[in-house]
Order: structure tokens, then sequence, then C-alpha cells
């Protein structure tokens, strides 16, 4: 999660459930975000459309969208899951564009903020690890998913804008984590999109490694601008499958360091 689009948040969390995924982590994907990037880097539009229509997507879950499928059948949680995608590595809960207005469909649910955790209590327990990808807000498909959550992980791009609101996010999560009594650590956060070195990107980044509040918790793996991730997301794959070593070396280590701190290594 980030307040800022273009982060990187996507590349993310797709290649850290595909990095888990082939560590032996039984791995679900949630896509929380309406512009359904995570969705189209797992799925082609077509495979999609044809899914949503038949079992769903998470704005079912959520209960912006009716909870029948094409045939009047209620939809049931489990069958929501795309099943092996990403090379058969990960399952996918995919997003839909309905969750652009979901705060106004929403707005008078009650507990509208543990909706998706209650929707797929009976198949969380089946996985390992469960990743969300959220949009760039803390409306209610990423209040739901700090709900669902242990811990949250901040991708930064060493720009100014992206870096500004840092503090702010950490605080409002504090703040949510008080709100529904349930513990949201820091896992980490990751340096993405790093483009060509500068004096004012090295000076971004060593700010946000000085920092005494959050400084600590910047991994120490950065991920760098790369074309070979968007075009993994062009061939719905994982940058595992795109033969550039120094990107999986990259993303590799990332995902240890995330594992060591959420104690899955």
């Amino acid at each position: 999660m980030n307040l800022k689009g273009g982060v990187g948040k996507t590349a993310v969390a797709v290649n850290f459930a595909a990095h888990c995924g082939l560590n032996g982590l039984k791995t679900l994907l949630i896509d929380l975000d309406p512009q359904t990037n995570s969705t189209f880097w797992c799925v082609t539009p077509e495979e999609w459309q044809e899914h949503s229509i038949k079992n769903g997507t998470v704005a079912n879950l959520l209960g912006v969208r009716q909870h029948t499928n094409a045939e009047g059948k209620e939809i049931e949680p489990a069958k929501v899951i795309i099943r092996g995608v990403l090379a058969n590595t990960i399952d996918l809960i995919p997003s839909h564009l309905d969750l652009f207005t979901i705060d106004l469909d929403l707005g008078a649910a009650a507990a509208r903020e543990t909706l998706l955790r209650r929707a797929i209590k009976e198949v969380v327990n089946q996985y390992d690890v469960v990743i969300c990808d959220c949009p760039p807000n803390l409306t209610i498909p990423t209040q739901n998913a700090l709900a669902l959550s242990t811990h949250y992980v901040i991708p930064v791009s060493p720009d100014f804008l992206s870096s500004l609101g840092v503090s702010l996010l950490i605080s409002r999560v504090e703040k949510f984590s008080i709100d529904v009594e349930r513990p949201i650590k820091l896992a980490g956060i990751i340096l993405s999109r790093v483009g060509r070195p500068s004096y004012f990107r090295e000076q971004t980044i060593t700010t946000l490694r000085a920092n005494e509040t959050f400084g600590s918790k910047v991994l120490t793996a950065a991920i760098k601008e790369r074309s070979k991730v968007a075009e993994a997301a062009q061939m719905n794959a994982s940058i595992f499958r795109m033969g550039d070593n120094e990107a999986i070396r990259e993303f590799n280590e990332m995902g240890e360091e995330l594992r060591k701190e959420l104690g899955l290594l």
C-alpha cells in the first residue's frame, strides 16, 4: 500500500506472491484495486470476463455486486478464486471496476471494513500467506485488506511525492489497528522503480533510510525500473519466468527479506 500511485505496488505484490509460491508456500493474491492491474497481470481480460460472470470477483465478496452468478445461483467464496495462475504458482481473487464506487455503495453498511475477512474465513486457512494489492488510498478496499492482515508493506519510488506520505500512512494504519483491535505491523518499506542514479534520488533514499521513525524498516533489497517487469505483466508471467537474472535476484532478495520478517523463512 501507498497513498500515491505508480510506485510499484502491483509489481511488488504479484512478484512477491510468485516468490512465495515458488518457495513452497500456498499463496493467495487478492486484488483490491479497481484498476485491476494485478488481475490482468495474472489472467487475460477474456479469462477475467468469463470468470467474473460465472464465479464473481472481490466486488461480490465485498457486497458491491449481487451475490449471484449469471444463472442466479448464490456465489460461493471459494469459487471466486482463480486457481493456479502465474504458471500454477499462486491463486487469485480478481478485482472489478465496481470497486471505484464502493465507498458510496457501502456508505451505510455495518462493519464494512471486515466484509472481506468474514467472506473468506472458510478458505483463508488453506493458505500459508495471503497478499493484498491495494489502491492508492485508505478507502474501504484498503481498510478491508488491513483488517485481514497481520502486516503491511509500503513500496516507495525514490521521488519526493512518493516518500512524502510515508509517515502519514504509518500513523493512519496505527490508528486503524487500534480501532479494529487487531495488531498490524509494518513488515517493510521497499524502494521500487528505482531509476538511473541521480543526486536527488540518492538524497531521497538517504533521507528515507535515516528516518528515526521508520528508517530501520527500509529493506536492503531495492527494485530497479526494468522493461522486463512491464513485459512480464503483458505476458501474464512473473518476473521469475522472464530470464532477467538481475531482476530475478532483486525480487528474490526482496522476497527473502519479507519472508524473514513474516516468519516464513
